[in-house]
């Protein structure tokens, strides 16, 4: 049973006009706050405190109010919660795991698949997860301004093979309405675009973030809509979510989902198959599990792949085929996703 949310009365209530952003910069950002808020005991901190050195802790207050408190191992907090074994260098974990950085032929764009093209729409996130493949990007490069863009935009413009825009990140919906309005404006004037797809965690980390205001450019748009949700643990779905999914299923949007398999928070075919039916109950259809990225500082969540393809099966055990997720590995140079 999810836990009702409600605010600590150390925190103060969320008063201004735009709740989604009053909450945004409200995060909790020490991993002191975050082991404090959790009851867990001062084992914990060195660890936390030496990972947020490398990559800094991020948890608005609406995910953290769905972890169990004085519980280390709560499958939303392993998410986000540093440990020492982020510091261990482990042979094969880079900092760019899919070599992006030879697919931007400019600022915040990466064309690595036949077809679409992935837009870096912002830097930021509203959550930084512990096992993010784009946790070392130089976002520094690729947040262009307007002017850049437009420059940008001209390679879309440019090459009628591409089909589908993709809204990436650090998380698209990071990003102010006016400018992803303005973004999105751009894009559906490009006459062979026919799609646009948004990657995002921030509907499931701050449901408040589906206001009317996203849904009037989104809802508004003439290109087909999709939205892959990045949701790893049945945990996350609470009542806000499965309203938030609600409101953009009414806006026309096609709702996905993408997970990562996980070491100690989804490895079990119980965690992974509760997770596709309540995806489903929210509206939400399993799209891709995917192996871990071997990005530095993650190895610790790794799944071997032999692992993952028997939990996969037991998966097919209990779940009807259209709750199913593709098994799959991204590989720098393929063109496409590799199923496992």
């Amino acid at each position: 049973m999810q836990r009702a949310e409600s605010t600590p009365a150390d925190v103060a209530p969320l008063t201004l006009q735009s709740p989604w952003q009053t909450q945004l910069s409200r995060a909790v950002r020490d991993p002191r706050e975050l082991c404090r808020r959790l009851g867990l005991d001062d084992t914990w901190l060195p660890g936390a405190e030496g990972g947020h050195a490398l990559f800094e802790v991020r948890v608005p207050e609406a995910f953290l109010a769905r972890m169990r408190p004085g519980d280390p191992h709560d499958p939303l907090l392993r998410q986000v919660l540093p440990l020492s074994a982020e510091s261990e260098s482990v042979p094969g974990y880079v900092t760019d795991p899919l070599q992006e950085a030879a697919h931007t032929p400019g600022p915040g764009l990466i064309h690595k698949y036949a077809g679409r093209v992935l837009l870096i729409a912002s830097p930021a996130c509203a959550v930084n997860c512990r096992y993010c493949f784009r946790r070392h990007f130089p976002y520094d490069d690729n947040s262009p301004s307007r002017a850049q863009w437009e420059s940008s935009l001209d390679t879309l413009r440019s090459d009628s093979s591409i089909r589908e825009a993709i809204l990436s990140g650090g998380d698209p919906l990071a990003a102010s309405d006016r400018q992803l309005a303005w973004l999105v404006e751009r894009l559906e004037a490009i006459p062979h675009l026919k799609r646009l797809r948004l990657h995002t965690r921030l509907p499931v980390v701050i449901p408040d973030r589906i206001d009317d205001a996203l849904l009037g450019w989104l809802g508004n748009t003439r290109l087909q809509k999709v939205m892959v949700l990045h949701i790893n643990h049945a945990n996350e779905i609470d009542q806000a979510v499965v309203e938030a999914c609600a409101r953009l299923k009414a806006a026309g949007v096609t709702l996905l989902n993408q997970s990562v398999l996980l070491r100690g928070i989804n490895d079990s075919v119980a965690s992974l198959a509760e997770l596709s039916e309540r995806l489903f109950e929210a509206g939400v259809l399993p799209y891709y599990l995917h192996v871990l990225d071997p990005v530095a500082g993650a190895a610790h969540f790794d799944v071997p792949d032999e692992e993952a393809r028997e939990l996969v099966a037991g998966l097919r055990e209990v779940l009807p085929g259209f709750l199913m997720p593709r098994l799959v590995r991204e590989i720098p140079g393929e063109a496409s996703k590799t199923p496992l």
